[in-house]
C-alpha cells in the first residue's frame, strides 16, 4: 500500500506538461503561464461553480481544502502544482493582467471592459488552439483516491469534448483561427447595453459563453455581443456590414459558425433537461446522475449516460444487481475493503445471490458502470487514445459480399456498386490524417451495406487504463484481499470492452463525419457564393441556346435589361441545317445580337462546333459574334417550377430553360436564386450530409449575396426581394402590393409606410436597399431640396404609419450602402470638408475625402463625429463610390470564345487557361474548353501557386476563378484530363 500518491503523480505529470504547449507543439510563454495560473483560481470561486460543488458534506470539506491550497496568487509559479490544475476551468487566456479580475463578470453580466482602456492589447492567438478542450480536461483532471459517495463525485470534472479542426484552413496547413482583437486595428472589446441573457436560461453546469468561445475560438467578448444581437433578432448581413466593432470584423461564415455552435449548446442543454424529466418520471434519477447529465456538452455524452434507461433496452446487469442491494457492498469495497465479507451477501434462494461467484459478478457489474460513467476516468482514458496512434479501417462487407455471388435467376449489379469503393474495401489510415472525403465515402459505402468500418484503438491503451483504474482512480481505501482486487481488475476490463471502448469508436465516428460534414458544407457555401458574385455581362443582347438533337436548340434572344425579344426552336443538327443557320442569322441581325449562351447539357459540344464552324466562316459577318458555355444545371427543374409558370405563363417549358441560361450570364444573382441551390452543381456530397444544416448555410449564402450586392426596390422582382436581409416572402409580396398602389419607392422612409414592415425589419433592410433615380423617371428632375427632411424624421420613432410620417423627397444616400441610421453622421461629415450630395462619386469629393483622412486620421474624425471608426469608413466608401457600383464587378466574368479544341488536341506537358467550375473536397475541376472539365488534385494546389490574399481556404480556388494549369495526363479511354495548377489570373 506505498504506491498510492506516487501512482498519482506518475500518471498526471505527463498530461501537466501537455497543457503548456500549444497545438503546433510550441512551448507557451513564461508569462503566459503564469498569468494562467494567477487567474485559474478565480474562475472556480463564482456561484455556478459553488452550485456544482454541492454534495456530501465530506465532498464540500475535501473542494474547500484545494480551495485554500491555490488561492495564494503572489507567487506565481513557472512549474504547474497539481492542486491548481484539477481546477476544471482552464479557460481562455485573458488579454492582459489587468482585464484577470474582470473576466468572471465578463460572462456572468456581460459587463465587459471599456474600449479605451483596451486598446492595442497584445494576445496570443496560438492559446486557442483546437484542443483547448483537451487542455482544459486535463487541468482538471488530478487522480485521487475515491471519495464516499462513488464514482458519481466526479461530476465536477470538465467537459470532455474534443474541438473539431476549423474550416478556415490552407492547405497542408494548421488551422488559422477566426478573428483575433490582435489581426485587426480597430479590433477592441465592445459591450452592448443589454446583458447576454439569451444564454444564462441554460440551467447547466458550465458556462455558455466560455464553451461557446472554446468551440469557436472565438474572443469571449464577441461571443457574448453575438449572441446578444441574434437575441435581438439581426441578421447575419446587418451584423457584418453595419455592426462590425461589436463582432470584431469577423465575416459571415465565421458569424454564422458561431450561431450554429450556440444553437448547438442550446440544444444539448434542452436534452438534457428533457432526459433529466424523463428518468424523473421513471423515478431513477438520482441527484448524482442528475449532476452528471448538467455535465454533459455534447450529445453524445447525454447520449452515453441515459442509454441504460432507455425504454424498451433490456434491464442493464448493473441495474439488475443494484435491485438485488448490492450497490452497498460496491461501495464498501472501494471505502472499507478491511471491513467488507462477500459471504454476508449470499441468499441461497435468490437469484444472482446464491452463490459467492454471483454475489462477486453482481459487484463486478456495478463497478463496470459505476467506471464506464465516471468523467474524470473518460477523460483519461481519452487523453490515452489522444496520445496513440487510433486508426479507421474499412472492409467490404459480409452481406456484400453474399450478393455478389451469382445466384440463379437473380443477376444484380452488386458488384458494379462494390466497385465504387474499390478505394475502401481494404482501407486503414489514423483519424488524426483522413481526408473529409474520405470520411463521407466511408460513410456512404456502410450506409449502403457494402462496407463494414471499425475504430482501431491500440492494445496498450487498454492496459494502461486498465492499471490506473486499479491503483489511482478506483484504488480502494484500505486494505484490500486479492479476491477483491480480482474483482476491481476485472471490473476495469469489462467495463473498457463493454461501454468505453464503443463509446470511443462512437465518438471518433461522430466527430469525423462532423468535420467532414462542415468543410462539406463549407465547400457549397464557398463555390455557392463565387457563382453567385460572378460579374454580370451588361448592356448586350444575348442569345441563350439550350442545346438539343432530335427536339431541337431551344433559342431565347434577351434585351440588355433581360426582357424576351423572341424565342424559337432550331435544328441545328439535321439535314436542313444550312437553312436554320440562315434563319438564324436573320434573327441576330434583326435584334443586333452578338453574344451567344450555351448550355452545357446534351449536344452542347455538337452546338459548339456549329457555332464555330459559322464564325470561322465569317458567316455573321459584319457582327463579330462570339460565344460562351454557361452551366445549366437547375434550368430544366426552374422551367416547370411555379415561379418560372408565374413569370413566363404562356411559355413552353423547354423555351423558359433557354430564357435561364441566357439570363444566367447577364446577371448570374438575379437568376440563380430563383432555383434551389442544391440544383446548381456545386460542390460534392450533398446527400451525405446533414439536410437541415445545409439548406440553412445556402440560403445564409443567398441572402448574404442578395444583401451585400444591393438591391434597386423599384425594378427587382418579388423573388430576389424575399432575400434581402430582414425580409421574408411575405414582406416582399406586401412592398409589390405597394408599389402597384402607390407606384415606386421615391426614398428609403417609405419603407415605413408598407405594411408588416415594421421598426427592426427597416432596420435590418434598409442599407441593401437601393433607390436609384435611373429607375424612377419622375424624381429625376427634382434638385436635393428635401434633402435635410429625412434625416430629421429617422431620428423619431414614428408610431402611427400615414402619408404625413415620410418625405416624398428624393435622397442621394439613399442609393449608396449608408444606412439611414448614419445619413446624419454622413451630412456633418460633408459639412466638415466642405461637399455636397450632389458630388457623391466624383473624383473632387473623393480627393477631399482622402486628403481628410490622410491628415487627421480616421480615428480622430470618427471621435469628432462622435460615431466609429468602422461607421464612419462604411460611410466615406459609400460617398466615393460611382453611381450604380457593384461589388461584382471586382469578380470574374463568363469567357467568350470564337473556336473549340477537343481532347485529341491536348498532349501532356501542355500549358493551358481555364476556369474553374465546381471545387470539391478533393481538388477542383476546371474547364479548358475541351469539352470536359480537368481535375487538379488537392495535392497540386499548394500555398505558394494561391496569391497571398487567397490563401486562406476560404478565399481559395472557387467557380468562376481564371486559373494557368498543366496537362498532367489525358485519359481518353476513361475520358478524364489531370490537371497541375500553375498560378491564378487575375
Amino acid at each position: 500500500m506505498l504506491r498510492r500518491t506516487r501512482t498519482a503523480k506518475v500518471y498526471k505529470e505527463p498530461e501537466t506538461d501537455d497543457d503548456n504547449s500549444d497545438i503546433s507543439g510550441n512551448q507557451k510563454d513564461d508569462s503566459d503561464s503564469e498569468e494562467l495560473d494567477e487567474w485559474l483560481p478565480n474562475l472556480n470561486e463564482g456561484k455556478t461553480k459553488g452550485r456544482q460543488q454541492r454534495g456530501t458534506d465530506e465532498t464540500a470539506e475535501k473542494k474547500k481544502v484545494t480551495k485554500r491550497v491555490a488561492k495564494p496568487k503572489e507567487p506565481k509559479p513557472k512549474e504547474p502544482k497539481p492542486k491548481v490544475e484539477r481546477k476544471p476551468r482552464a479557460a481562455r487566456v485573458p488579454k492582459a493582467k489587468k482585464e484577470e479580475t474582470n473576466i468572471e463578470n465578463q460572462t456572468e453580466d456581460a459587463v465587459l471592459p471599456k474600449p479605451e482602456s483596451h486598446q492595442h492589447v497584445p494576445i496570443k492567438e496560438e492559446r486557442l488552439s483546437i484542443n483547448l478542450s483537451r487542455e482544459f480536461s486535463n487541468n482538471a483532471t488530478v487522480p485521487r483516491d475515491m471519495p464516499d459517495e462513488g464514482p458519481s463525485s466526479s461530476q465536477h470534472i470538465p467537459k470532455m469534448k474534443k474541438e473539431e479542426p476549423d474550416d478556415s484552413f490552407t492547405f497542408d496547413e494548421p488551422a488559422q483561427k477566426k478573428q483575433k482583437t490582435t489581426n485587426v486595428p480597430q479590433g477592441r472589446p465592445i459591450k452592448l447595453k443589454s446583458g447576454n441573457s439569451c444564454v444564462e436560461d441554460l440551467q447547466m453546469n458550465w458556462d455558455p459563453i466560455r464553451v461557446l468561445a472554446n468551440k469557436t475560438g472565438v474572443e469571449q467578448w464577441v461571443c457574448v455581443n453575438i449572441a446578444q444581437l441574434f437575441q435581438e433578432e439581426n441578421t447575419i448581413p446587418f451584423m457584418v456590414r453595419y455592426r462590425k466593432e461589436l463582432i470584431n470584423h469577423m465575416d459571415a461564415d465565421a458569424v454564422r459558425d458561431v450561431q450554429l455552435a450556440l444553437e448547438e449548446l442550446r440544444s444539448v442543454a434542452k436534452k438534457s433537461r428533457s432526459v433529466a424529466q424523463t428518468l424523473k418520471k421513471e423515478g431513477v434519477l438520482t441527484s448524482d446522475l442528475e449532476m452528471v447529465l448538467k455535465n454533459c456538452t455534447t450529445a453524445d455524452e447525454i447520449d452515453h449516460v441515459y442509454g441504460p434507461y432507455k425504454k424498451g433496452s433490456k434491464l442493464s446487469k448493473a441495474r439488475r444487481a443494484k435491485e438485488l442491494g448490492l450497490e452497498p457492498v460496491t461501495l464498501a469495497l472501494l471505502q472499507a475493503p478491511q471491513t467488507l465479507d462477500l459471504h454476508a451477501s449470499i441468499q441461497p434462494n435468490t437469484k444472482g445471490l446464491s452463490t459467492l461467484d454471483e454475489v462477486a459478478t453482481g459487484v463486478q457489474e456495478i463497478l463496470a458502470d459505476m467506471i464506464a460513467k465516471d468523467k474524470e476516468t473518460l477523460t483519461y482514458v481519452q487523453s490515452l487514445c489522444d496520445r496513440s496512434a487510433v486508426t479507421i479501417h474499412s472492409s467490404v462487407s459480409k452481406t456484400a459480399l453474399k450478393e455478389q455471388q451469382p445466384q440463379e435467376g437473380n443477376q444484380k449489379s452488386k458488384p458494379k456498386d462494390i466497385a465504387k469503393f474499390s478505394l475502401y474495401t481494404d482501407f486503414t489510415c489514423d483519424v488524426q490524417r483522413i481526408q473529409h472525403h474520405q470520411t463521407l465515402a466511408i460513410n456512404r459505402g456502410e450506409n449502403l451495406k457494402i462496407l463494414t468500418v471499425k475504430v482501431n484503438i491500440p492494445d496498450w491503451v487498454k492496459n494502461d487504463f486498465c492499471r490506473w483504474c486499479v491503483n489511482v482512480r478506483w484504488r480502494p481505501q484500505g486494505f484490500a484481499q486479492p479476491e477483491l482486487m480480482t474483482i476491481l481488475k476485472n471490473a476495469g476490463e469489462d467495463s473498457y470492452k463493454r461501454f468505453i471502448l464503443p463509446f470511443l469508436s462512437r465518438g471518433y465516428r461522430s466527430r469525423l463525419t462532423a468535420s467532414a460534414e462542415k468543410e462539406s458544407i463549407a465547400m457549397f457555401v464557398r463555390n455557392l457564393r463565387q457563382r453567385l458574385l460572378m460579374c454580370p455581362v451588361r448592356g448586350k443582347v444575348i442569345m441563350g441556346v439550350d442545346p438539343g438533337f432530335h427536339h431541337g436548340c431551344k433559342l431565347a434572344i434577351l434585351s440588355p435589361t433581360s426582357q424576351i425579344l423572341h424565342t424559337d426552336v432550331v435544328y441545328l443538327h439535321g439535314s436542313a441545317k444550312h437553312k436554320e443557320a440562315e434563319k438564324l442569322r436573320h434573327l441576330m441581325f434583326k435584334h443586333s445580337c452578338q453574344t451567344i449562351v450555351i448550355g452545357n447539357g446534351k449536344a452542347c459540344r455538337e452546338t459548339e462546333a456549329f457555332f464555330t464552324d459559322l464564325i470561322k466562316r465569317r458567316f455573321f459577318n459584319p457582327m463579330d459574334v462570339s460565344y460562351c458555355i454557361t452551366d445549366e444545371a437547375g434550368a430544366s427543374i426552374y422551367s416547370v417550377s411555379p415561379e418560372a409558370v408565374k413569370e413566363m405563363p404562356d411559355m413552353d417549358p423547354n423555351l423558359r430553360s433557354a430564357v435561364s441560361i441566357g439570363r444566367r450570364v447577364q446577371d448570374p444573382l438575379a437568376e440563380l436564386i430563383k432555383i434551389d441551390p442544391k440544383h446548381i452543381g456545386i460542390g460534392t456530397y450533398q446527400h451525405d450530409v446533414s439536410q437541415s444544416l445545409l439548406r440553412a448555410a445556402l440560403d445564409g449564402v443567398v441572402q448574404e449575396c442578395v444583401s451585400f450586392v444591393g438591391v434597386d426596390i423599384n425594378i427587382c422582382s418579388e423573388t430576389l426581394m424575399r432575400h434581402i436581409a430582414g425580409l421574408n416572402a411575405g414582406r416582399a409580396r406586401n412592398i409589390m402590393e405597394w408599389k402597384e398602389k402607390n407606384g415606386p419607392f421615391l426614398n428609403r422612409e417609405q419603407l415605413k409606410l408598407v405594411k408588416g414592415l415594421g421598426p427592426k425589419s427597416f432596420q435590418q433592410c434598409a442599407g441593401f436597399i437601393r433607390i436609384n433615380p435611373e429607375t424612377v423617371p419622375s424624381i429625376c428632375s427634382r434638385g436635393n431640396e428635401d434633402l435635410e427632411v429625412p434625416q430629421k424624421q429617422t431620428a423619431k420613432k414614428r408610431k402611427v404609419k400615414g402619408s404625413d410620417s415620410t418625405s416624398n423627397g428624393f435622397n442621394p444616400l439613399d442609393q449608396t450602402c449608408i444606412h439611414p441610421e448614419s445619413y446624419s453622421i454622413a451630412l456633418r461629415f460633408l459639412s466638415q470638408i466642405g461637399g455636397s450630395l450632389d458630388q457623391m462619386g466624383s473624383a473632387v469629393l473623393r480627393q477631399s475625402v482622402e486628403s481628410s483622412v490622410q491628415s487627421s486620421g480616421l480615428d480622430v474624425l470618427a471621435k469628432s463625429l462622435d460615431t466609429t471608426p468602422e461607421t464612419l469608413q462604411l460611410i466615406v466608401d459609400g460617398l466615393i463610390q460611382p453611381p450604380g457600383f457593384d461589388i461584382r464587378q471586382d469578380f470574374e466574368q463568363a469567357d467568350f470564345k470564337r473556336e473549340i479544341v477537343s481532347m485529341n488536341d491536348l498532349h501532356d506537358g501542355m500549358v493551358l487557361t481555364g476556369r474553374v467550375t465546381n471545387t470539391a473536397l478533393f481538388g477542383a475541376f476546371v474547364d479548358i474548353g475541351v469539352g470536359r472539365s480537368g481535375l487538379i488534385p488537392k495535392r497540386f494546389i499548394t500555398l505558394e501557386k494561391l496569391p497571398i490574399d487567397q490563401r486562406r481556404r476560404s478565399l481559395a480556388l472557387g467557380p468562376g476563378e481564371r486559373v494557368e494549369v498543366r496537362v498532367m495526363n489525358v485519359d481518353l479511354q476513361r475520358n478524364r484530363i489531370s490537371l497541375d495548377l500553375i498560378r491564378v489570373l487575375r
